[in-house]
């Protein structure tokens, strides 16, 4: 019986070993999503549209938008909003003053729709790979 029972935790030790080692083998590097504070220390402003310049985006980076509630907005747009500095059906307006919003891959359209304040020149384009 002594036999057995030294079996079973030789056995354990062996299933534990092999278990260690697979799990080692088979560890996966996903790439990390990356969060952006648009604007840094300067937040979402009429400054912003060449804050992108030199940045590389991916898809499911995170974007966040740090502004006064009041004053400003971020509205995400298709090109035609973007361009036309108008919110087509569809666009999700957000309003926090701290909001997160993951890109997606390609072209990403922001504008702020407070006081005219796109057609001022307060909207940005964000390309993610």
């Amino acid at each position: 019986m002594a036999q057995g029972r030294g079996s079973a935790s030789a056995g354990r030790a062996i299933g534990a070993t092999a278990f260690a080692v697979a799990c080692c083998c088979c560890v996966v590097i996903a790439d990390a999503a990356t969060t952006y504070y648009v604007g840094d220390s300067n937040g979402w402003s009429f400054s912003s549209p060449s804050w992108p310049n030199g940045k590389h985006f991916r898809a499911g980076d995170t974007l966040v938008f740090r502004y006064i509630p009041w004053i400003h907005n971020v509205v995400a747009v298709d090109e035609d909003g973007y361009n036309g500095c108008t919110t087509p059906p569809g666009s999700r307006t957000y309003t926090s003053g701290a909001d997160s919003i993951t890109l997606t891959r390609g072209d990403n359209f922001f504008i702020c729709t407070r006081f005219g304040h796109c057609n001022l020149g307060m909207k940005l384009v964000v390309s993610a790979a």
